[in-house]
């Protein structure tokens, strides 16, 4: 297989290949037979629309669901190569950024396997968010190029005219092809390009002219929205995204011979998270246009488009100002004003309505009063949305809400990254597992059996192993691997509280200083990008990597202690950290975390999980038990009483006897030394002052859990008997669960 593509695209033999020339030849095998399989065909078919599909390197997990992966190891290995050598010549796609497009990445995989007619619609960035690099403990930025001349992307030929008032811009559609699990059925990711895209307008790190729209609009993912051309941007690059889209939604529904009054019986569109909500006005203008009057077009849409709201914090929950929106579509600001007045017509309350008294156009709004289905991403959020931060609306629209807690491609996440603890499961319950994750139910079976516990931890120690290595070869460190894996990796954000973990490392430091010495050595493992005009963020990793360099330096310290930020933390990282997790830290405060997909691959791969009672850490919990992982802190109706009164006061938690001491040491000589005083100083300022995540309120309570925890680790029986519980808990995070939900409750494929 690999020998011919070899000899037909290079003209020598597969072991005269370089790993770069091999792995085209694997790229090239792969997509040949992915474009084989058939799509599957229904009476309606999806389209999940959505900014990110943080898909990851493509490679493995093709050549596993295409059930090629034996095959083509063997023919490397005659040729004295590995999928691995051919893994690090793959360049990662840079269309995601965190959970939101990883989930949308597993949807995609579920969709496929599960023989459902659907597809992922977005852009094709061509630089991603950005390449994280570290220069003297700071966060910099550089574009995260990953399109080759050869590459996943297949051009379809097919183009689209975007109107933006009196400009106009081309989009080009370019597919990838995702094959489900058994090669079975495939599904396509539909990406649209800006044609004439200029990479030659990025100056300094990412750095472009944001308002030559003509040639910037696919460049970057989420690109700076900190001044006002930055925030037309992404007015700009949202609406190419739908407008491109709706107009190929529409063009397949003619090609299957439909009209267009057939549209909702034939189509349905999730919207994934805000970005893509201008899919509904242009849609409307659209059917509009083609001759249907404007309430029968508002009641079409309406009733093909479902919402996925993806967050709790109000700040995620789009809003554009009128006048960007008059500048950017002058086209579709009527049909936006009309879909409000027939919003105000029927609920003429201030607060459901889409344009506000503030003069900007409310998208979850939107999407609430003109689709069909408003769904949560986890039980406690979904309470929450309905309760508290969409309460109005779920008083006047029950019958639209509902919970599809999130899920996990758990074949890519034991198959792919941890075959060791795959092939131990399979071993003992059998392969059927593969394609029904509940059956890992029945590995619970073998909890008290001494030579599996005693089994998975030879297999997490040699996973440990394994990263200890890739950590020396990829970033210099070097580090101890019979030490605790202790992992925080996730996007920087204040509420998922790296500053609390940090704060913690500080007062081991100071522990291990004052003689108190922790039963073997830790080793705290971070990964996380901050967005590049968040300023805090970017303060907290600064002062993390302080933090490493002074445990580093100090002698009496660094025997017991480490620090790793690892730069550029992406789902390649993710593949090498999370099989090696001792230690799952998911802090965020409780009510701000919607749901979590890192604590399920972490779970999964047998961390045990040290987290507030927070998005899907409470099903985590119901499902393993509370003995089975660590819980501290203020419970969610706490928290949100505290925002309520305005009764959090950092002060007075900050001057206590425990507290005072390590936030202060943001300020002391060891910290300065290594960092920028204004910097420490601003984080300093920040937790003593506002802390509007409140990691002061839980940090007691999560040290003296975390400090357990340690303990707990030394009796290696009971801890993998933990583990073995988590494992076999964790079916019930499948992505294939999740669709499966989505499919029988909302979209009815």
């Amino acid at each position: 297989m690999l020998s011919e593509w070899a000899e037909k695209k290079f003209h020598k033999s597969l072991a005269d290949c370089s790993a770069a020339e091999a792995y085209d030849a694997a790229l090239s095998l792969c997509k040949e037979r992915a474009a084989a399989l058939p799509r599957p065909q229904g009476e309606r078919r999806l389209y999940y629309i959505s900014a990110e599909f943080l898909v990851g390197k493509l490679l493995s997990s093709s050549l596993m669901n295409l059930g090629l992966w034996d095959a083509v190891e063997a023919e490397l290995a005659a040729a004295g190569k590995s999928i691995a050598q051919l893994e690090d010549a793959e360049p990662e796609p840079s269309l995601g950024n965190g959970g939101l497009g990883r989930l949308a990445a597993c949807f995609m995989d579920s969709i496929a396997t599960l023989g459902l007619p659907g597809e992922g619609v977005g852009l094709c960035y061509h630089y991603g968010l950005f390449r994280q690099l570290f220069s003297h403990n700071c966060q910099t930025e550089q574009p995260d190029g990953w399109i080759e001349e050869e590459s996943w992307l297949r051009d379809t030929g097919r183009r689209y005219r975007v109107r933006f008032g009196a400009r106009q811009v081309t989009g080009r559609l370019y597919e990838i092809d995702l094959p489900g699990y058994g090669g079975k059925s495939r599904s396509r990711l539909r990406l649209f390009d800006l044609e004439g895209v200029d990479p030659s307008l990025i100056r300094d790190g990412i750095t472009f002219d944001k308002t030559d729209i003509e040639h910037n609009l696919t460049l970057f993912l989420y690109p700076d929205d900190s001044d006002r051309a930055g925030r037309l941007l992404r007015v700009y690059q949202q609406y190419f995204m739908v407008s491109c889209a709706a107009q190929m939604i529409l063009e397949e529904l003619a090609q299957r011979g439909e009209a267009l009054s057939q549209l909702d019986k034939r189509v349905v569109i999730q919207i994934n998270d805000t970005h893509p909500s201008m899919i509904i006005p242009e849609l409307v203008r659209l059917l509009t246009e083609g001759g249907m009057p404007f309430e029968e077009a508002a009641g079409v849409v309406s009733r093909c488009c479902a919402y996925t709201n993806h967050t709790i914090l109000a700040e995620a929950l789009e809003r554009w100002p009128v006048a960007d929106l008059e500048e950017v579509v002058p086209q579709l600001m009527p049909v936006i004003r009309r879909l409000d007045r027939l919003a105000k017509l029927r609920y003429p309350q201030p607060e459901l309505a889409i344009i506000d008294g503030q003069n900007q156009v409310q998208m979850a709004r939107m999407d609430i009063h003109f689709g069909f289905s408003v769904n949560g991403v986890a039980a406690l959020h979904t309470e929450i949305l309905e309760q508290s931060e969409l309460a109005p609306f779920y008083r006047i629209y029950p019958e639209k809400f509902s919970n599809k807690t999130n899920g996990i491609t758990f074949r890519r996440w034991l198959l792919g990254c941890n075959p060791a603890l795959a092939g131990f499961i399979s071993r003992r319950i059998g392969e059927g597992w593969k394609q029904d994750a509940d059956a890992l139910g029945r590995l619970a079976d073998w909890k008290e059996d001494p030579a599996s516990l005693e089994e998975l931890l030879g297999i997490k120690a040699s996973s440990k192993r394994a990263l200890a290595e890739y950590l020396s070869q990829n970033g210099g460190f070097s580090v101890d691997p019979d030490s605790v894996f202790d992992i925080q990796i996730k996007r920087l954000h204040e509420y998922k509280r790296q500053q609390m973990n940090l704060l913690y490392i500080i007062w081991k430091y100071r522990q291990i200083k004052a003689g108190q010495l922790p039963p073997r050595p830790i080793t705290f493992l971070f990964g996380a990008k901050a967005a590049p005009a968040y300023r805090l963020a970017k303060d907290i990793i600064h002062a993390i990597l302080c933090m490493a360099q002074v445990v580093a330096q100090d002698p009496q310290v660094s025997r017991w202690m480490k620090i790793v930020f690892v730069e550029n933390y992406n789902v390649t990282w993710a593949e090498k950290l999370v099989p090696a997790a001792d230690i799952s830290e998911q802090i965020s405060l409780a009510s701000k975390e919607a749901s979590g997909t890192g604590n399920m691959k972490l779970m999964l791969n047998g961390a045990l999980t040290l987290g507030t009672l927070d998005g899907a850490n409470v099903e985590i919990s119901q499902l393993v038990g509370e003995e089975n992982l660590y819980l501290f802190g203020r419970r969610s109706e706490e928290v949100m009483a505290l925002y309520a009164k305005g009764a959090y006061d950092p002060r007075s938690y900050y001057k206590t006897p425990l507290i005072e001491p390590l936030v202060d040491f943001l300020l002391a000589k060891p910290m300065l030394e290594q960092g920028d005083a204004e910097q420490l100083g601003r984080l300093y300022q920040d937790l003593t002052h506002k802390d509007w995540f409140m990691a002061l309120l839980d940090l007691e309570d999560y040290i003296r859990v975390k400090e357990q925890m340690f303990a707990d680790y030394e009796d290696r029986q009971s801890w993998a008997k933990k583990m073995m519980i988590n494992i076999a808990q964790a079916g019930y995070f499948s992505s294939d669960r999740t669709i499966e939900e989505y499919n029988r409750e909302i979209w009815k494929l």
